[in-house]
């Protein structure tokens, strides 16, 4: 296939072009190159701005494509104007949306079609600052607007849970790791709550794998719910950094108590169980190459495994 993949130079990106450079596809690069300026052989970077009318257009000149993955789209009227000049070029587009994009989550479960924020396709918030509040309804609105140009025959969305694994970014797995190598007590909450973060890499190869199987409409992308727990995660942190950790279960009402962030001062804890009830049913019964079962023993190892210890290089 040919693909053009915006954004690409971190984290999801980053795994997508590993994967589909090799399976042998064709691809073309559209970035600012503020992160990453080197690519697998062959691929083609063409550096340039959403934010400019010029480099968007002149970036459809540069087709066509099988199919466009974007993994960098938050602002719809941005995200509208690319899809809009791409629409004659490309025959998909894939949006890698978020499970924000759900207004009951994370205080109720979710499935593909739970009820979504109220978007504007043509929004545009003024700003590029960080708002999590926004970042759901920014997202739908991407949505629509992917939808509106491609038409729903031509268009797939993906909406992952959390995404872990190499190059992460937010700091939540590095956190839990850097946290366990130090050693000594660890406070945990809710050892044994269920959890579904994905796999940066699976995430990549079933965002792949669909695009090769022409496939449109909407993938809730997570961890199969009930096959992980809080505890699996921490073992495997302690068994790839070496941590000599005791790990301190404590009630959750306890941390509240105490004025404890969730998400945040401990990430990845939730005092809500629901918050970890995303439904993967219609991702779990696709045909798809990536693999069913866990990457690695306990199924976090293989997800940590790009941790170094600060002692090495």
């Amino acid at each position: 296939m040919r693909l053009l993949i915006l954004g690409g130079s971190w984290f999801v990106g980053s795994a997508l072009i590993a994967a589909a450079a090799d399976a042998g596809h064709e691809l073309t690069v559209f970035n600012r190159g503020r992160s990453v300026d080197t690519y697998p052989t062959g691929v083609e970077h063409f550096r340039g701005d959403w934010e400019s009318e010029a480099d968007v257009f002149h970036l459809a000149s540069l087709g066509p494509w099988d199919a466009v993955i974007d993994v960098a789209g938050v602002i719809p009227s941005l995200v509208k104007r690319c899809a809009r000049a791409l629409a004659p070029v490309a025959d998909r587009y894939v949006f890698m949306s978020t499970i924000s994009a759900y207004r009951d989550w994370p205080y109720k479960a979710v499935d593909e079609s739970s009820p979504l924020w109220e978007a504007d396709p043509d929004y545009d918030p003024g700003t590029r600052s960080w708002d999590p509040d926004a970042y759901g309804p920014l997202k739908v609105g991407c949505e629509l607007a992917v939808a509106r140009e491609f038409g729903a025959d031509r268009a797939l969305v993906l909406r992952p849970h959390v995404v872990l694994g190499p190059r992460e970014y937010v700091g939540r797995l590095p956190w839990w790791l850097a946290r366990v190598e130090r050693g000594g007590r660890v406070i945990v909450p809710a050892p044994d709550r269920s959890i579904q973060p994905v796999d940066v890499r699976d995430l990549a190869a079933f965002a792949l794998d669909r695009a090769e199987a022409r496939d449109v409409g909407v993938y809730n992308v997570a961890a199969p719910p009930g096959r992980d727990i809080f505890s699996g995660l921490l073992d495997a942190c302690r068994e790839v950094t070496g941590g000599d950790v005791e790990s301190v279960w404590v009630e959750e009402q306890w941390l509240i108590d105490q004025g404890v962030t969730q998400w945040t001062e401990l990430p990845l804890w939730r005092a809500l169980p629901t918050a970890w009830s995303m439904a993967t049913n219609r991702a779990e019964s696709s045909r798809v190459s990536m693999p069913t079962a866990p990457r690695d023993c306990g199924g976090y190892v293989g997800v940590v495994a790009g941790w170094r210890p600060r002692s090495e290089p």
